[in-house]
């Protein structure tokens, strides 16, 4: 099979793509599902739910302003970003909205031949607007079984506790999600294999939501965490995520986490522990030079670091989606087919699927012409 058709198999972030000019353009994904259910939704999508007559939406969809660049100040603890992400909670209210949210991102992925992806949500944002967990979970877990017939795109999805909320409100929300687990849960409904720890990193290390991590790992859940890159302390949440979490142990992967190449026993960490790193390097080429940022990737990666790459709430970030973050690391880290590749399989390894669909993912990877 020529790379060019090369198959997209898992997702962590967003969607929509946007391709940067290069001699050889590939779809070709990667592991874990750092999508937050916000992130993906579209403006003309948001502009269709807001026409519930119930929904009044704090932001124009139409506007030109909603697709301009969104930037932010890496160590402004309220950035415009965030704010924006939020404003868009304001359109889904019923469990149709949170459905119709899932599927166009599901949609979006088959699209671009994504076949596994690991989206990441919470139900903080939504359930302290009144809105119900049931109407977040359910309208999820039904797009979730859906698109398996639909577009035959299979997803394990990733429960946030929100950094930036106390660590009560967290746990929390866990408990009242706990049903629609996966792991050893009782009576589990398996929309979510793992929970993860996102938004505000300012002053809310890792190690605050300990419990939480605890917590999950007695229910047989996956823990993973965002050390996002180029913030305020980030070395030594990247240090906690590593040495400190889950009773010592660490998380088992590590999302974003890129600072880690500033200190040695840090990366070496990740290697010594296979702890992987889930990066999307489009989130950071917007506030990094090329010529520091891809050397970053390229030396972890040579140093035996386990990364993937994924995209980051794309429609906030210039629309660029996995395919885009894909095509960027080819054309400034100097990969070859082989290198592209790898962070595939890399991507497959990481994943949280099961047996039977990652033989399925690596056998197609088997497939793929690596010869230049």
């Amino acid at each position: 099979m020529p790379l060019s058709n090369a198959v997209s198999f898992v997702h962590r972030a967003t969607l929509h793509s946007y391709l940067f000019p290069a001699p050889l353009f590939f779809p070709l994904a990667t592991s874990s599902g750092q999508i937050s259910d916000l992130g993906s939704l579209h403006n003309t999508i948001q502009c269709d739910i807001s026409r519930n007559p119930n929904t009044n939406p704090p932001l124009d969809p139409s506007s030109p302003q909603q697709n301009s660049p969104v930037l932010q100040n890496p160590l402004r603890p309220a950035s415009l970003l965030r704010k924006a992400y939020f404003a868009g909670c304001e359109v889904l209210r019923t469990e149709a909205d949170f459905y119709e949210l899932a599927m166009a991102y599901l949609s979006r992925c088959a699209e671009m031949n994504v076949r596994y992806t690991e989206p990441f949500f919470d139900i903080q944002a939504h359930t302290r607007r009144g809105v119900s967990a049931n109407a977040v979970l359910d309208g999820y877990l039904r797009a979730q079984r859906d698109a398996v017939t639909m577009y035959g795109v299979r997803s394990q999805w990733i429960l946030c506790f929100l950094r930036d909320e106390s660590v009560e409100e967290g746990l929390a929300a866990y408990r009242e999600a706990r049903p629609w687990a996966g792991g050893s849960v009782e009576g589990w409904k398996g929309l979510f294999h793992a929970v993860g720890l996102a938004s505000n990193a300012y002053e809310r290390p890792p190690m605050l939501f300990e419990v939480g991590f605890q917590l999950a790992r007695n229910d047989a859940l996956h823990v993973t965490m965002h050390c996002d890159f180029g913030q305020k302390d980030t070395l030594e949440h990247v240090r906690q995520a590593v040495f400190e979490v889950c009773g010592g142990l660490g998380a088992e992967r590590i999302d974003h986490g890129l600072d880690a190449w500033r200190e040695e026993g840090l990366w070496r960490g990740l290697v010594e522990r296979g702890i992987g790193l889930t990066l999307c390097p489009h989130a950071y080429h917007r506030r990094t030079e090329t010529e520091v940022l891809f050397p970053m990737i390229r030396g972890l990666l040579e140093a035996g670091v386990k990364l993937c790459v994924n995209s980051d709430d794309p429609t906030l970030m210039h629309d660029v989606w996995i395919d885009g973050n894909l095509q960027k690391v080819y054309s400034y880290c100097g990969f070859g087919k082989r290198e592209m590749v790898q962070l595939v399989r890399n991507a497959v390894d990481m994943s949280w699927a099961g047996d039977d669909v990652k033989k399925a993912l690596y056998l197609e990877l088997d497939g793929v012409d690596v010869l230049e």
